[in-house]
């Protein structure tokens, strides 16, 4: 009898570790900080908001004061020379260091620039990845050299294999974002370490 007991207290167990989960990862694993203004801004300059935050977590892992080796700056990494283009296509003074760093700056640059990207690069979520890490001109000569298409889908054809193991991290980043912050007409989630079932009717 006590077997039976700790048989079906195990499986108690596995199965609320189970239905928990998906809540888990979104606290621990997969946050979404600064989600209002990921949003607000993603919503502004057409960006996939699931995109852009895991470009985020991908470069900084949600880090404000980030700063790398070669010296990009911030949540979304970015490099202080592209930040003054930036500033300077929004008429705007190329920021300081310190402004730079400010979440909200660094985060309206970086999505800004993405949407840049996606732009120039066909809408192609790969090529415009892979221009965020290597650059732009990198992109642009492989592009020429091996005659890539507007639909080209082959990561492991990248050349640099930090920008190849980049974009794989970026697209894998979002297909989990996707997974646990998109409800659609199914059940789903709406409180830590409780499940309650809604039925919804459109795509959040």
């Amino acid at each position: 009898m006590k077997k039976f007991f700790a048989v079906i207290f195990a499986v108690c167990l596995i199965a609320y570790f189970v239905i928990n989960l998906p809540a888990a990862q979104k606290k621990i694993l997969y946050p979404f900080p600064y989600r209002q203004t990921v949003e607000d801004l993603s919503a502004r300059y057409q960006v996939d908001r699931f995109l852009a935050i895991s470009v985020m977590k991908v470069e900084s892992n949600f880090t404000e004061n980030a700063r790398s080796k070669s010296g990009a700056v911030g949540l979304m990494q970015i490099m202080p020379e592209t930040a003054a283009w930036i500033a300077s296509c929004l008429d705007e003074e190329p920021p300081t260091l310190n402004k730079l760093s400010d979440s909200g700056t660094n985060i309206r640059y970086g999505i800004w620039y993405l949407a840049e990207l996606e732009d120039e690069f066909f809408g192609n979520d790969i090529l415009a990845l892979a221009a965020y890490n290597a650059g732009r001109g990198n992109v642009r000569h492989w592009i020429e050299k091996n005659g890539w298409q507007e639909n080209f889908s082959d990561v492991d054809a990248i050349p640099y294999t930090e920008t190849r193991n980049y974009v794989k991290r970026v697209l894998q980043c979002r297909e989990k974002y996707n997974e646990l912050y998109s409800w659609s007409n199914f059940y789903k989630l709406v409180e830590l370490g409780e499940l309650r079932f809604a039925s919804l009717k459109f795509v959040y």
